[in-house]
This record gives C-alpha cells, sequence and structure tokens, in this order.
C-alpha cells in the first residue's frame, strides 16, 4: 500500500471519531464538519511532517475536543439570541437501519440528550462527553482538555449532577416504539384527534425550532389537549399543501421526514417514547439545518397553498 494510500485510510478511519466528538459537543452538522476537517488536517500535517503518533485516535480526539470547545463557546453567544427554541441540527437514518447502530445512536445522541447537555460549560460537556460517553480515563481526559485529573473528576460530578434529572428514559423495546410512532404518524395524518390524544403523555411537551426563518412555536406547547390539536392542525396544513411524511430514525429515536410534492425536505421529526406513550415531540424546521438532510423545500410556500 502506497504512502498516500494509508494516509487516506488512517483519516478515513478517524473521521467517525472526530465527528462524533464534535456533534455532540456543538449539536450542529456544519460546525461539526469544519471541527473534523481541521481535525483530520492537522493529523496529515502531522503525519507528512514525520510526526510520530503514538495513538492517532487519542490525538484526533484531543484535537477535535479542544476545536469543539472553542466553536461552542461562540456558538453559546448565537444560540443566546437565537429567534424561538433552539434546537440540535437533526441526524436522519432510515427507519430500517441496523437495530445495533441504532441502539448506539439512540444512547448518546437523542434531542433531548443533546438539548440537556446545552446547561452545561463547554469543559463540563467535554469531560461528560468524553467519560461516559467515549469512555477515556480521567487521566486521559485530563491531558485532552489540559486540566489535572482531580479538576477533571469535579467537572464530571457536576456535569453529571446538572443532566441527571433531566436525562431521557426511553421505551426499551425498539419494536414498540416503532409501533407507537407509525400510530403517532397514522394519527397526524389522517386527524384523528381522540387516537392521537390517546397516545400522548398528559404532560407531553412540543418542541419546534424555527429559527424565524418560517413561522413556528413561540414556545413550548404543554399538555396533551394543546399538544394534539396543534399536530392536527398541521397534518391538516400539510394534506392540502401536498407534503408527504415518511418515517425514519433521528438520533436514535422514532421520527419522520416531512417533505413537500417534489420530496424535497421541509422538517425532521423526533419523538421520545416511554411507557407506551409519546412524551415529547420535537419539529425542525428552520432550512438552515436541514440541508445535509436533502435539498430543502419552501415551507411558506407550502403554508400558503395549505391555507388556500
Amino acid at each position: 500500500m502506497s504512502a498516500r494510500a494509508a494516509d487516506d485510510d488512517l483519516l478515513a478511519d478517524l473521521r467517525p471519531v472526530a465527528f462524533g466528538i464534535a456533534y455532540r459537543m456543538l449539536g450542529s452538522v456544519a460546525e461539526a464538519e469544519d471541527v473534523v476537517q481541521e481535525a483530520l488536517l492537522r493529523v496529515h500535517a502531522a503525519v507528512a511532517g514525520g510526526e510520530r503518533l503514538e495513538s492517532p485516535r487519542a490525538y484526533v480526539a484531543t484535537v477535535a475536543t479542544r476545536l469543539a470547545i472553542d466553536q461552542l463557546r461562540s456558538a453559546r453567544v448565537r444560540r443566546e439570541r437565537y429567534t424561538g427554541e433552539w434546537l440540535p441540527e437533526p441526524l436522519v437514518a432510515d427507519a430500517a437501519t441496523d437495530p445495533a447502530a441504532r441502539a448506539e445512536l439512540a444512547d448518546s445522541l437523542s434531542l433531548a440528550f443533546l438539548v440537556l447537555l446545552e446547561r452545561l460549560t463547554p469543559e463540563q460537556r467535554a469531560v461528560l462527553l468524553l467519560r461516559d460517553v467515549f469512555h477515556y480515563g480521567y487521566g486521559e481526559i485530563a491531558v485532552i482538555v489540559g486540566k489535572s485529573e482531580a479538576n477533571v473528576r469535579q467537572l464530571a460530578v457536576r456535569a453529571r449532577r446538572r443532566v441527571e434529572e433531566g436525562r431521557p428514559r426511553f421505551e426499551a423495546s425498539r419494536a414498540r416504539r416503532d409501533e407507537l410512532a407509525a400510530r403517532f404518524l397514522a394519527a397526524t395524518r389522517d386527524g384523528d384527534l381522540p387516537g392521537l390524544e390517546a397516545l400522548l403523555a398528559r404532560d407531553v411537551v412540543l418542541h419546534g425550532d424555527g429559527g424565524g426563518k418560517v413561522p413556528g412555536l413561540a414556545q413550548a406547547l404543554h399538555g396533551r389537549a394543546r399538544v394534539a390539536r396543534t399536530l392536527v392542525a398541521w397534518g391538516r396544513q400539510g394534506r392540502r399543501g401536498g407534503t408527504s411524511v415518511r418515517p425514519a430514525t433521528v438520533n436514535g429515536q422514532p421520527g419522520a421526514v416531512i417533505a413537500d410534492a417534489e420530496g424535497r425536505v421541509l422538517g425532521v421529526m423526533a419523538l421520545d417514547i416511554r411507557d407506551d406513550r409519546v412524551q415529547a415531540v420535537r419539529s425542525i424546521v428552520n432550512p438552515d439545518k436541514l440541508g445535509h438532510v436533502g435539498p430543502v423545500g419552501d415551507m411558506l410556500a407550502v403554508l400558503r397553498a395549505g391555507t388556500n
């Protein structure tokens, strides 16, 4: 194998590591890809310069984490000025994705968990992810984040304390979650208000992220009746506008991709399911957060068609 081919293989092997860290840190596909590109460029430069990397994986994890911490500090300022509720950019897979892969996704990539991480400082977030998700030792994490091992342990304790109360608990059976999600989507599509209410938890929450680019929720809606009526209204307007709903796995959880008549993406919806009920619905319709899912449609045009 040529040196060029070996270098390409190394970078390909390291890409998932860098992306896994960066995306969980930032909640943004675009920002994570920027971090990945820079991290891999640094690996390439080190190898090309003759530097001996004892552990390329540890090297890229260190670079990606430090870059993500810096990026997150500026991103948090932007999110404070964000119009409406901020939700992470969704990762979408086909609903038939391998169950083992889906289980890994569901463990640490759910939108609910990523939103919880917003409570943490960049350093707390990095330490929690490196320790509890990627299983690095405290000594390794100390080197990565540039702090003492004692400080790292303190950061981990504080981070867990801040997220533990709200840590999501999902339906254990993936088959059961998928069945409930299918019924939820059918009831929403058919305008079956009683059927939809029966699937929702009493204290269900509907979150929406339009980013000020398209009409969305000013704030989260709470309660079975309000959420059901809103979803049925959305479904009715979508049918009039010629939209379609495709079941999908969204950040490891059941969900759907909403598309216009030409198949262009209008939104992504993710469901939190526990105790045979939908506990939360997260709808992302900000077009700036959907480009990586596929070609993006014109939500405003669909809404106008749906009201005529």
